[in-house]
């Protein structure tokens, strides 16, 4: 399919999504949504008398936590009616998403070999290794930073009002905090095959490195295994151009799923919180373009006509992941060199998610905000130099945004209980921040190769 034409159906896709959505989620989940929704008031209303409650002997508050319980049935049965009527949409997405990652770990692990065995030396593939990791740590901090700067400038938690939670009420996410232990499991890998079946990216960055120099090293006979590998590499992209036609079947699957879901009514409830989180979005795509624009000029409009296919993709699909076979195939096809390309993009989807990296501050604040908890300036530093540290390797974890956030909660007393504001919306955010992300490494590619010398 002509790169035009699929930016033309992905686009269309989009716009169909949407309306099948609508018009699906009026006629046949509505009424389930209203059914949720009544259970989830009736919830919080028995919450705030249990929470009123000092004697927890007495047959109110029995009757009470029996009423909550028969509530949670009600949400929990109509929640699993509601994901079976969607499923048929979901399911495009789904089979496009396995194809991806049947694909990514064979690529990263074929083009780095590749990659760092033209390098040749361990001192070039240091040097390049430093430059891209400087990129990320500021590229990160900045993130972080303005997250944290606009959700103190904007104040979406503000309007909330919310009373804190008592202790009992969970949302089932994992809250404690990613430990240097957890950090290096999904640095090292202890084998291989395991790395690639679970898609650990940095796992595989890691062997791959290891193998690459290796390779480099003996001479005539690695060669061969270049040759191999490069052929493998070729192949899969082949693979890739083949699965990349399906992005518009599964892109209208992804949209039409999110809104027969939740219906257009969810962006209306959380609007100013979206719009503001979007906003700030925006204003991070600005800065990371003038980056850009600082080191690669007018090239720099060049990428971003070329990686407009896999932000699409991105933020239709709410995953990074999904774009990642296309954003390389277009940075080789604006210049970058190969060794370059295989090098930095693998380690961008694990220490430059620049889009998670903002939600993680402005996220956390937000919930503060929303139970009037003031947190001081040094409190949101040490938060912020916290979630740079606990966020890292986590980019194969699921929901890897919420866990890291839950574990932050934690760490500041703010109460777990509020993540239940996010989980509804997070499909809508995270399609903004999976497009940030592929947007942040696609130039980080692009700096590292003209720092380098190996831009066309």
């Amino acid at each position: 399919m002509q790169k035009n034409k699929l930016t033309l159906f992905i686009f269309i896709a989009l716009i169909l999504g949407v309306i099948v959505g609508y018009i699906y989620n009026v006629k046949v989940i509505d009424s389930y949504n209203s059914k949720i929704s009544a259970a989830e008031v009736n919830i919080k209303a028995i919450d705030v008398q249990m929470a009123a409650t000092t004697d927890t002997t007495t047959s109110i508050y029995t009757s009470l936590k029996t009423t909550r319980t028969e509530q949670l049935k009600v949400r929990k049965t109509n929640d699993e009616i509601r994901e079976d009527k969607v499923e048929y949409f979901s399911i495009l997405s789904d089979i496009f998403l396995r194809l991806i990652k049947m694909i990514i770990a064979p690529l990263v692990f074929t083009t780095l070999v590749v990659g760092v065995a033209k390098v040749g030396d361990i001192k070039a593939v240091g040097r390049i290794g430093g430059k891209t990791l400087l990129w990320f740590l500021c590229a990160t901090l900045i993130s972080l930073a303005l997250g944290m700067l606009l959700v103190n400038l904007f104040e979406p938690g503000k309007a909330m009002h919310l009373m804190l939670p008592d202790s009992h009420i969970s949302t089932g996410i994992k809250t404690s905090a990613l430990s240097l232990k957890d950090f290096m499991g999904h640095v090292f890998p202890k084998s291989i095959f395991e790395a690639m079946s679970n898609n650990e990216i940095l796992q595989i960055v890691v062997f791959a490195l290891f193998f690459g120099v290796a390779t480099a090293s003996i001479g005539e006979k690695g060669e061969i295994v270049i040759k191999a590998m490069d052929a493998i590499a070729h192949v899969i992209l082949k693979v890739t151009g083949s699965v990349m036609n399906l992005a518009p079947i599964a892109v209208f699957g992804a949209i039409a799923a999110i809104v027969a879901k939740e219906g257009l009514g969810i962006l209306s409830t959380y609007a100013v919180f979206i719009g503001e989180f979007y906003f700030s979005l925006i204003i991070l795509w600005l800065i990371l373009v003038f980056a850009g624009y600082f080191v690669l000029r007018k090239k720099i409009f060049t990428l971003l006509s070329s990686i407009k296919d896999a932000v699409l993709i991105a933020f239709s699909t709410s995953t990074s992941e999904a774009a990642y076979p296309k954003v390389l195939l277009e940075l080789e096809r604006f210049g970058c060199s190969n060794k370059i390309v295989s090098f930095v993009l693998p380690l961008g989807y694990s220490f430059n998610l620049t889009g998670s990296m903002m939600y993680m501050t402005f996220a956390t604040l937000f919930l503060a905000q929303s139970y009037n908890m003031h947190m001081p300036f040094d409190k949101q530093l040490t938060m912020l130099l916290i979630l740079m540290l606990t966020s890292k390797g986590v980019a194969g974890v699921p929901r890897a945004a919420l866990v890291v956030i839950a574990g932050t909660l934690a760490m500041f007393n703010i109460p777990e209980a509020g993540l239940a504001l996010l989980i509804g919306i997070d499909p809508i955010l995270d399609m903004g921040r999976s497009a940030t992300n592929v947007l942040g490494n696609a130039i980080a590619t692009g700096v590292v190769s003209k720092w380098e010398g190996e831009l066309e």
